[in-house]
């Protein structure tokens, strides 16, 4: 990793310290086959396969450039590039039976050119010693602005913007894997750029193969509904818990309060014995039994027989006295 002070020693002068010469021109040559592709599928004539070509070869790093605000346009400055471009356009213009021998020509182009011009727009930011995120964002600007602006151009809506094979997601990943490199791994450009290349180009490879695409139409707004309210539900039940129990016990003497409920329940358990008693002892009153009685009778019963039997007595025999 860079030292602060090999950082500052390599990007002091970073006004006069240029982006590699062949990373720019090879993002610039690719860009301008691209756009020499997408006037090819639409019919243009020489103009307008110039025209495209200098959008999709150049549009990105000026994009980039009136961003930054960096010393000079490139596109201005170089004497090849816009010479390049305009090569590239009469050529495809001229011989278009070349490209159409390759029917996913352009999309193996388009994207290859898009990881070139990752790596040039994230090492002009490092040059110009941006933060890391804008490092990152002036990579994908300049990866994706230059087909950007010819979709504009062609009346179509541009394809980081709807719904693709991470079209824009893989200039991001490539943009982060060159500044990793570069700034904090140390490796060298030429390094770095060949391994932006094949992230980038990887990303975009497996999104079509997988055919993962960017969502769209998202609306989380029910689930969020759904998450508050049970969130609210069970804050609102653990509060009244909560309540009742400090409710609770904030009640003065609540154990002698539990000790004189018990002996409450106690004293009636044995008033309500007590007055069973009184009500049997009471109804034994109002009816007594004697315990002599059954012997009474039994001497009465006998007494009787005895004077029915007796021989001498005149009522035996009928007679008077």
């Amino acid at each position: 990793m860079l030292t602060e002070t090999t950082y500052n020693l390599i990007y002091s002068n970073a006004s006069q310290l240029m982006v590699p010469t062949w990373l720019d021109l090879s993002s610039v040559i690719v860009g301008s086959f691209s756009g020499v592709l997408a006037s090819q599928e639409r019919k243009l004539d020489l103009v307008g396969t110039i025209a495209v070509c200098l959008l999709c070869g150049l549009g990105g790093g000026l994009i980039r450039d009136v961003i930054l605000q960096m010393g000079s346009v490139y596109m201005l400055q170089s004497r090849w590039a816009i010479l390049v471009t305009l090569i590239a356009g009469v050529f495809g213009f001229a011989f278009p039976g070349l490209f159409r021998r390759f029917p996913n020509l352009l999309e193996w182009v388009d994207i290859f050119s898009v990881a070139l011009f990752v790596c040039a727009g994230t090492d002009k930011a490092i040059v110009s010693q941006q933060l890391s995120l804008a490092c990152v964002l002036m990579g994908v600007i300049t990866g994706v602005g230059g087909g950007m602006l010819r979709d504009v151009f062609l009346g179509e809506v541009p394809r980081v913007f709807v719904r693709s094979h991470f079209y824009a997601l893989c200039a991001v990943g490539g943009a982060v894997v060159y500044l990793a490199c570069v700034r904090w791994g140390g490796l060298g450009r030429t390094f770095s750029a060949f391994v932006s290349v094949v992230a980038t180009v990887t990303i975009r490879r497996i999104s079509l193969w997988r055919d993962i695409k960017t969502p769209s139409n998202v609306d989380l707004t029910p689930a969020l509904y759904r998450s508050a309210g049970r969130v609210a539900g069970s804050a609102r039940r653990a509060g009244g818990q909560v309540v009742r129990a400090a409710k609770h016990l904030a009640q003065p003497g609540m154990g002698a309060g539990v000790a004189n409920q018990a002996s409450k329940t106690q004293y009636a358990a044995s008033r309500h014995t007590a007055s069973q008693h009184t009500a049997s002892r009471h109804t034994a009153s109002r009816h007594p039994v004697s315990s002599n009685r059954p012997e009474q009778m039994v001497c009465k019963s006998q007494t009787g027989d005895a004077a029915a039997t007796k021989p001498d007595s005149p009522k035996a025999h009928g007679m008077k006295p």
